[in-house]
C-alpha cells in the first residue's frame, strides 16, 4: 500500500464513522477503506471504548480490514520528544502524543475532529 494515498484516522473520526455520522461517512468513502490507517493506540481506544462484546467483536473484525501503525523504537523516542517539547506548554495527553509520532514519522496526513489538539505540533499534516 503507497502511504502517499493512506490517510490516518484519529480515534473521534472513527467513533463518528460508527455513529453513522453523514458527513463522516462520505469523507470515508471518498478516502477509500483501503487507505484508512491508524495508530495501534486508536484501536486500543476503540476496544477500550466499547460498550458490549458485540460492539467489541464488531471493532475487532472491522479492524482486521483496516492499516494500523504499531509502536516501535522510532516512534517511542519521537514521542518523549514530542512530550519534551508539548506536554507542559500544550497540555499533549499521552494517547495524542503517540498518535502525532506515529503520523510524523509514518508521514501520513492526520485526519481528526479535534485540529487543536494537533494544529501546533511542528511538521504535522492534518487531513483537510
Amino acid at each position: 500500500m503507497a502511504k502517499e494515498s493512506l490517510v490516518r484516522c484519529d480515534t473521534n473520526i472513527l467513533i463518528e464513522f460508527y455513529k453513522e455520522n453523514p458527513s463522516i461517512l462520505a469523507e470515508l468513502r471518498g478516502v477509500g477503506q483501503q487507505n484508512i490507517a491508524m495508530s495501534i493506540i486508536t484501536v486500543g481506544e476503540l476496544l477500550y471504548g466499547a460498550l458490549n462484546k458485540e460492539e467489541y467483536r464488531q471493532i475487532d473484525r472491522d479492524l482486521a480490514h483496516l492499516e494500523v501503525f504499531h509502536l516501535d523504537t522510532v516512534i517511542g523516542e519521537f514521542f518523549i520528544e514530542l512530550m519534551n517539547k508539548y506536554s507542559l506548554s500544550h497540555n499533549l495527553s499521552l494517547p495524542d502524543g503517540l498518535i502525532a509520532a506515529t503520523a510524523l514519522i509514518e508521514d501520513i496526513p492526520l485526519y481528526t475532529l479535534n485540529k487543536k489538539d494537533f494544529s501546533y505540533i511542528e511538521g504535522i499534516k492534518l487531513y483537510q
